[in-house]
């Protein structure tokens, strides 16, 4: 019996400490890019991350990405060049809003 109880103890105190931590929630960073047809992905980096998606129709959105601050960067089609925007800082569980970004031939 003495055993159980010690069990049910340590096992309160883990969920208690489980709990007492705020859990992490990534966020998503999304923008817009002009001429719609001029791009094809965009890419968020960081020291220790580096996420993709395809751009459609001028528009891309990169959910769960983690706490930081990041460079976007725009791949482009020919003949305009790829487009690199630094300093976007991401928030738990926010929608990073990164504005339209203009690409130039």
């Amino acid at each position: 019996m003495k055993i159980s109880k010690m069990g049910v103890g340590a096992l309160a105190l883990a969920t208690a400490a489980l709990f007492s931590f705020k859990a992490m929630v990534n966020g998503t960073v999304k923008g817009t890019v002009s001429p719609a047809e001029g791009a094809t992905r965009a890419w968020i980096i960081s020291a220790t991350d580096t996420l993709k998606t395809d751009v459609n129709a001028g528009a891309f959105e990169i959910p769960d990405v983690k706490p930081g601050t990041y460079k976007v960067i725009i791949e482009a089609k020919p003949p305009y060049k790829n487009v690199a925007k630094d300093g976007i800082t991401v928030t738990d569980g926010q929608t990073t809003e990164v504005g339209e970004i203009k690409l130039a031939q």
